[in-house]
């Protein structure tokens, strides 16, 4: 896979808002937040999109969410509530190809999404 902006990030060759960072996944803070808290959590391994993703990498989905928890957690967001969305290529919205996990929250999320 082909070096993209969001590893880039997490190379540190580009400055970013970071909220969290563990062995595994980095998050920090969208540029053009669609809520007031937007966070894009993002593994460290190359991944393009959720249809590249094999069984061995079920675990590191599974710490994103959990990243997304604590992150929302710290946020303030568990009470009144946070989105999670993933999307996949560009009819969905993916403009990055690096899957990565929005977590949005801060305000009352609509029904449906787009």
């Amino acid at each position: 896979m082909a070096q993209n902006v969001f590893l880039d990030i997490i190379a540190g060759k580009i400055p970013c808002d970071k909220v969290y960072e563990d062995d595994d996944v980095f998050a920090f803070r969208d540029l053009n937040p669609a809520a007031p808290t937007h966070v894009l959590i993002v593994p460290k391994k190359p991944i393009a999109t959720l249809n590249d993703l094999t069984d061995d990498d079920a675990a590191l989905v599974g710490r994103m969410l959990l990243a997304a928890q604590k992150i929302a957690a710290h946020e303030g967001l568990t009470t009144r509530g946070y989105r999670t969305v993933f999307n996949c290529n560009e009819d969905a919205g993916q403009t990055v190809f690096q899957i990565h996990l929005h977590l949005l929250g801060g305000r009352e999320m609509t029904w449906p999404p787009g």
